[in-house]
């Protein structure tokens, strides 16, 4: 008798163990009872029905999914390499079990397609300089169509760009060309602000000569200070002239 009761015991000790459910904080299980739908209990203990029940286990914690290279061609005809990453979470788990297969293949599959969809009707500059505006438009279309899985796309960010090396040549050589045209245009902006002093120094001397003789004094101090050597320079005749008329005044 020992010998019969001892099978019939572990039979029901591993039936009752496969009724016994514990799930943690951020996960729930959606119970199908015969084939259909219970709804989604947890988390903690949870107790099902041996054979009638299955559960099928959901994370509702988000999830980053990283989007592969993709091959897009610009709407300029530049093709470059893309990938991307979503975040994203279930909020509903009866519907990301029943409304779809396999929620996790599905979403990496649409936010793939919705990649290249949306990079292909975007220019090369507008890809490279504003990405926010490409990353809310494929969060948006992506999300629509995530909906009615239950399942929330919070963010998707562009992550790489990877541009052919001609064009990484031609963008560089664009680069050089802004930056030489930016010196050029401070390097005119500084003449001309200097010809402009230049201009109000010549009215002031013109209106007061003696500023000149001022200024041949100060450049002479200058050179002596600067030089060991001797320096030889010519005095101009109005320096006297102007000291003369001064002392017969």
């Amino acid at each position: 008798m020992p010998s019969v009761l001892l099978p019939v015991l572990i039979i029901l000790f591993f039936i009752l163990a496969s009724a016994i459910k514990v799930l943690k904080e951020y996960e729930r299980g959606v119970i199908f009872r015969l084939g259909r739908l219970a709804g989604a209990r947890g988390p903690g203990l949870i107790l099902l029905i041996p054979i009638v029940d299955r559960m099928v286990k959901v994370s509702l914690r988000t999830i980053a999914m990283d989007v592969p290279p993709q091959d897009v061609i610009t709407k300029d005809n530049v093709s470059v390499k893309v990938n991307a990453v979503l975040y994203f979470r279930v909020l509903d788990p009866d519907k990301a079990v029943v409304e779809v297969e396999d929620f996790l293949f599905a979403t990496s599959q649409l936010a793939q397609t919705t990649l290249r969809s949306v990079l292909g009707q975007a220019e090369l500059d507008e890809l490279l300089s504003d990405r926010d505006k490409i990353n809310n438009e494929l969060q948006t279309i992506i999300d629509n169509h995530t909906d009615p899985w239950g399942i929330k796309v919070s963010l998707v960010e562009v992550k790489h760009v990877d541009l052919p090396t001609e064009m990484q040549r031609a963008m560089a050589r664009q680069a050089e060309a802004e930056r030489e045209r930016r010196a050029k245009v401070i390097h005119a902006q500084g003449e001309f602000e200097a010809s402009q002093k230049l201009k109000e120094a010549a009215v002031v001397i013109e209106e007061h000569p003696t500023a000149i003789q001022l200024r041949y004094l100060q450049t002479l101090t200058e050179i002596a200070s600067e030089n060991n050597s001797t320096t030889i320079f010519p005095i101009p005749i109005d320096f006297f002239e102007t000291i003369m008329s001064k002392l017969k005044k």
